[in-house]
C-alpha cells in the first residue's frame, strides 16, 4: 500500500480560487508542468523561490509514492522584452549587446541556472524541454487553431482571436478578468497594428530582416509566440489534460490565461485540473529591481560579495529560510531575517545529529505517531511548510529534553523519530547539512574572528607582513577575507 492512499491532500486551485481535495486524473500518477526560466541572464532569486516551491511539491508527491512526470521547460526563444507582443527577443538582445550567437547566451545562462539549482539541492525534472526544440509542434497547433477559426494570419504573423474565442468560451477565467473590461481599458489600435483587437496575442510572429532567431513556417520566416511554447511542450509530454500547472504569480496573466485559451481552442478541453502559483520575493520590504540597486543574486548570497547582507549564507540555509513561508505568500528577505533563520537552521541540524546518540528507556514521553501524522497534515494542507517546520521544532524540543534526561524514548520510537525527521527535513524540504553541526561552525567562526582581530591589530601597528600572512594563509584554506566600511567579513 502506497503512502498516498493514507493521506488526503488539499491544494489551492488558482482557477477556482478555492482549496480543493487533490485527486489525480490517473490514480497513482501525476503530471506536473512548471514554466521554466528565459535564459538570457543569471537566474533571479525570485525565480529560484518559485522553482524551489515546486521542487518541494515534487519531492512530497514522490515521498507519498506517486509516479510523477515533472516537466519544467527552458525558454530559449520567443520571449520578447517586457513580455510585449512586439519588439526584440530577450535572448537576441543580449546576444547583440554582448556580440555573441544567441545560442551562446542560452548555453551560458542555462548552465548558470543548473549550477544554482544544484547548489540549492533541487531534484532534476523528469523532462526539461526547450522551446526551440519544439517549433514543429508549435506550428501544428497554430494550423489547428487557424482551421477552427480562432486565429487569423496577417502579413506573415498569426494572432489568436480573443473576441471570437470569447463568444463560446471564457477568456480571463484564471485571472478573474472580463474581456469587456479589458477592451474598455485599452487604448485604440494604431493604423500600423496588424491585430484586430488589442487583446489578441501572437501565435507566430513574422521575423523582420534584423531578427536573428527565425524559423521557416507556412506563413513565412518567423518565430513562435511565448505563450504557445508552453502549450506545445506541456501537452506533448503530459497530454491534452494534466494534473498541475505551476509558475510564479506574475505569469497568471497574460501567460497562463493565454495557455488556457490556446489549449481550449485547439483541443476543446480545459488543459489543467489544478493551477498553482507561487508568490513573489521582496528584498528589505521592496520589490527587487536592478535599476534601483535593490537586487541580489543567489551566488552573491552564497559568497557574501554584496552590499546588502552582513555575511555569506549557505544554500541550504537560504532554502530553509524560504521554506519558512508558505509558497503562496509574499516573502521578504533581509539581513536580519536571514540571521534569525540561520539560528533556527543550525538548531535543527544539531538535533538531526543528536537523534542517533539519544539514550533509550522503557517508555516514550511524547506521542510520536500523532506527531508524525501532524507533519503529514501540515503538508497535506496545501504544502504548508511553515506549519511543518513548527512541528519539526516540536520534536527538537523533545529531543533536547531526552538529551537532558527529563524525558525518555524507547528504541522503536527512536527509530521512528529518526526516520520521520530524515524524511521531512532532507527528503521533502530538501535541506542539507554539509557544514557539519552548528557547534563546529561556531568554533570555526570564533577562530576566524580571532584571526581577523589579530590581523586588524597588526595593520594598526603597521605590521603588514603579519597582516598579509593571515589573509594569505586563510585564503589557502579556502577562507576569503573581505574588507569593507563596516569592517572585515569572511566567506568559505
Amino acid at each position: 500500500m502506497q503512502l498516498y492512499q493514507e493521506q488526503t491532500i488539499r491544494v489551492h486551485n488558482s482557477l477556482t480560487g478555492k482549496k480543493e481535495t487533490f485527486v489525480p486524473i490517473n490514480e497513482g500518477h501525476i503530471g506536473m508542468y512548471v514554466c521554466g526560466p528565459t535564459v538570457y541572464s543569471n537566474v533571479h532569486l525570485g525565480n529560484c523561490r518559485t522553482f524551489m516551491s515546486f521542487d518541494m511539491i515534487f519531492r512530497y508527491f514522490r515521498h507519498l509514492g506517486y509516479k510523477v512526470r515533472y516537466v519544467r521547460n527552458i525558454t530559449d526563444a520567443g520571449h520578447l522584452v517586457d513580455d510585449a507582443e512586439d519588439g526584440e527577443d530577450k535572448i537576441a538582445k543580449k546576444a547583440r549587446l554582448e556580440q555573441l550567437e544567441p545560442m551562446e547566451v542560452v548555453q551560458r545562462y542555462t548552465v548558470d541556472f543548473h549550477n544554482i539549482l544544484e547548489k540549492f539541492n533541487f531534484l532534476p525534472p523528469s523532462i526539461e524541454p526547450t522551446a526551440t526544440g519544439h517549433i514543429i509542434e508549435q506550428i501544428e497547433i497554430i494550423k489547428d487553431i487557424l482551421e477552427k477559426g480562432y486565429a487569423y494570419e496577417v502579413n506573415g504573423s498569426v494572432y489568436f482571436d480573443v473576441v471570437r474565442f470569447n463568444e463560446s468560451n471564457e477568456y480571463g477565467k484564471l485571472s478573474g478578468r472580463k474581456l469587456e473590461d479589458m477592451i474598455a481599458n485599452t487604448r485604440e489600435l494604431t493604423a500600423q497594428d496588424d491585430k484586430k483587437s488589442p487583446q489578441d496575442f501572437a501565435l507566430w510572429k513574422k521575423a523582420e530582416p534584423e531578427h536573428i532567431m527565425r524559423w521557416p513556417s507556412p506563413w513565412g520566416d518567423g518565430f513562435p509566440g511565448w505563450h504557445l511554447e508552453c502549450t506545445a511542450m506541456s501537452t506533448k509530454y503530459l497530454g491534452e489534460t494534466f494534473d498541475i500547472h505551476g509558475g510564479g504569480m506574475d505569469l497568471k496573466f497574460p501567460h497562463h490565461e493565454c495557455e488556457i485559451a490556446q489549449a481550449e481552442a485547439s483541443n476543446g478541453k480545459s488543459p489543467v485540473k489544478y493551477w498553482m502559483h507561487a508568490n513573489m520575493l521582496t528584498l528589505n520590504g521592496k520589490k527587487m529591481a536592478k535599476s534601483t540597486g535593490n537586487s541580489i543574486l543567489p551566488g552573491e548570497i552564497f559568497s557574501g560579495e554584496n552590499n546588502i547582507l552582513s555575511k555569506p549564507f549557505s544554500p541550504a540555509m537560504v532554502r530553509f529560510f524560504m521554506m519558512q513561508a508558505h509558497y503562496g505568500s509574499i516573502l521578504d528577505i533581509s539581513n536580519d531575517a536571514l540571521l534569525a533563520s540561520e539560528k533556527g537552521f543550525n538548531k535543527l541540524m544539531d538535533s538531526m545529529s543528536s537523534i542517533k546518540l539519544l539514550s533509550v528507556g522503557n517508555k516514550t514521553d511524547f506521542d510520536i505517531e500523532a506527531w508524525r501524522q501532524s507533519c503529514y497534515d501540515a503538508m497535506n494542507d496545501d504544502f504548508n511548510t511553515p506549519i511543518l517546520i513548527a512541528k519539526l521544532f516540536d520534536a527538537v524540543k523533545h529531543i533536547n529534553l531526552i538529551k537532558e534526561g527529563s524525558e525518555t524514548i524507547t528504541q522503536k520510537d527512536k527509530e521512528l523519530l529518526l526516520e520521520t525527521m530524515q524524511n521531512f527535513v532532507f527528503d521533502i524540504l530538501g535541506l542539507e547539512d554539509k557544514q557539519g553541526s552548528s557547534v563546529d561552525s561556531e568554533k570555526l567562526s570564533g577562530v576566524v574572528e580571532l584571526l581577523i582581530q589579530l590581523r586588524k591589530e597588526a595593520r594598526e601597528n603597521k605590521d603588514f607582513a603579519t597582516s598579509d600572512a593571515i589573509r594569505d594563509q586563510l585564503a589557502e584554506l579556502g577562507i576569503q577575507l573581505k574588507d569593507g566600511k563596516e569592517g572585515t567579513t569572511y566567506s568559505l
